[in-house]
């Protein structure tokens, strides 16, 4: 028994991954509710995304040192995502360059920003920066036309990225803990972007 807790305490990480496990497993276990539609989210095909380069060079030693270490890798929306949420029909428009799920950079080895919490982080960005989803229809790219957006509240961002989490990858504890990160500490991404006041 003494060898087990030693071993625990030395993998403390791995440790508290594998109790989140089990924890894990048994609230999968017990719950009984049929969450494949949840929210009724639904897309056609996969984000098409590619990686923007993180730029050290030219920064400084330990200045791309920081970057390197604590830096978070952006993507850019190549070609316009179509999704629907309750049979509203919405997209996220080619060009738009978001960095994924929140998640603390000594857990990336665990939980990647654009892994099993990639669809949810997509659409959660988007709503974080424009405190709204784009309606999609035929002319929102047309410069002369005001684009239509479904107002959304950090709240109901928050919800909408949980629950779409939950019925893609169906881990509950995972998309729990991450909601409630999200309503402490989200308002900070939030107020950010409404400082900015960017608009679709």
């Amino acid at each position: 028994m003494e060898l087990l807790i030693a071993l625990a305490m030395k993998f403390w990480q791995w440790s508290i991954l594998i109790t989140l496990i089990i924890i894990g497993f048994i609230v999968n276990l017990l719950d009984k509710k049929d969450n494949t539609n949840r929210i009724g989210f639904k897309y056609t095909e996969f984000p098409h995304m590619k990686p923007i380069p993180i730029k050290t060079k030219g920064k400084g030693f330990w200045k791309g040192i920081l970057m390197w270490l604590l830096g978070t890798r952006q993507w850019e929306i190549v070609k316009d995502f179509n999704y629907s949420v309750g049979g509203s029909q919405y997209v996220i428009p080619a060009g738009f360059k978001f960095d994924g799920a929140s998640i603390p950079k000594f857990l990336h080895t665990f939980l990647s920003p654009v892994g099993v919490l990639l669809m949810g982080g997509l659409v959660h960005d988007y709503m974080y920066k424009y405190e709204a989803q784009l309606i999609n229809n035929k002319n929102y790219m047309d410069p002369n036309l005001k684009n239509e957006g479904v107002p959304v509240t950090q709240k109901k961002a928050d919800q909408i990225f949980r629950d779409i989490n939950i019925e893609i990858n169906g881990f509950f504890l995972m998309n729990y803990l991450a909601y409630w990160s999200l309503r402490l500490g989200g308002f900070m991404a939030w107020n950010k972007h409404r400082k900015v006041n960017a608009k679709i």
